[in-house]
């Protein structure tokens, strides 16, 4: 039996909801991103997840509004930024700073509406997510090794080093949004206009718990290690990007704190499979 493509009942949604939803999500997308685990020297942070929010509001709306509420967010970062505008040697170099590192990357959340329409929600989620990152490393890399090359970045290799800065950064954010997405989407159903669980059918709800809580664990212990890693990556007495400084992270808190939570992770899930596998028994 061939499987149909899931329909969209959010074309019936009123404006007013529409308006409200988008407006919680921006604020809430604005305050995880000012709420920061590690900040770099010259320009970008990691967060938890701050993009999702934006990326969720696509996926129910689809890409023009994805793209509205995308631009939104990018006025709004750049102005919460505008220091960095600053720098700009030129009036174009400040447009393409503009442009590049707050409109462009951050209307990049519309590529959630892009696959609104795949089977699984969590896989459209995990998707998602990824497209959306990529895309907005993509910017922030161009802008680097042109409108930052000289100022911030080395004008030699200035391409090599713009993809090594913006990837020490985004690497993480990305991996923090994707588990994030992959958990949201698993749990909540985002397709229907009033928000609600997902059925998962023959999983009995403690296993559904577990589940959550390993999630919830698993996005609690990338946001820890990144916690610990990523601020060495700033010298101490410049303030400038330092790479060599990852030799001064405490690997053995990391591994302690790695080690624990998957431990942990791989309890719970044995555990789930356990009660699944006696409710299909039973």
């Amino acid at each position: 039996m061939s499987k149909t493509k899931r329909q969209n009942p959010m074309k019936d949604v009123k404006m007013t909801q529409k308006l409200t939803e988008t407006g919680l999500m921006l604020a809430l997308a604005v305050i995880l991103s000012v709420v920061k685990i590690a900040e770099l020297p010259y320009g970008g942070s990691i967060t938890l997840a701050s993009m999702l929010p934006l990326i969720i509001i696509s996926y129910r709306y689809g890409v023009g509004w994805g793209s509205l509420t995308g631009l939104v967010y990018g006025l709004i970062q750049m102005i919460i930024g505008m220091n960095n505008v600053s720098y700009a040697t030129s009036v174009i170099a400040a447009i393409a700073i503009i442009l590049l590192d707050y409109l462009f990357a951050f209307t990049s959340v519309c590529l959630g509406g892009l696959f609104r329409r795949m089977e699984s929600q969590s896989t459209a989620f995990f998707v998602s997510a990824l497209a959306v990152c990529f895309v907005r490393y993509a910017f922030h890399v161009i802008s680097g090794c042109t409108v930052w090359a000289g100022l911030s970045i080395p004008t030699t290799d200035a391409f090599f080093y713009s993809l090594i800065y913006n990837g020490t950064y985004m690497l993480p954010e990305t991996i923090i949004t994707v588990v994030a997405a992959i958990y949201l989407g698993s749990v909540l159903d985002f397709s229907s206009p009033r928000l609600k669980q997902s059925v998962h059918e023959h999983i009995p709800l403690p296993a559904h718990v577990l589940n959550v809580i390993s999630g919830l664990l698993f996005v609690a212990a990338i946001a820890a290690v990144v916690a610990m890693v990523f601020p060495k990556l700033q010298n101490a007495e410049t303030g400038k990007f330092d790479i060599t400084g990852i030799t001064a992270v405490n690997t053995t808190a990391l591994i302690i704190v790695a080690a624990v939570a998957l431990f942990i992770i791989c309890a719970l899930q044995m555990v789930r499979l356990f009660i699944v596998r006696n409710e299909k028994k039973s």
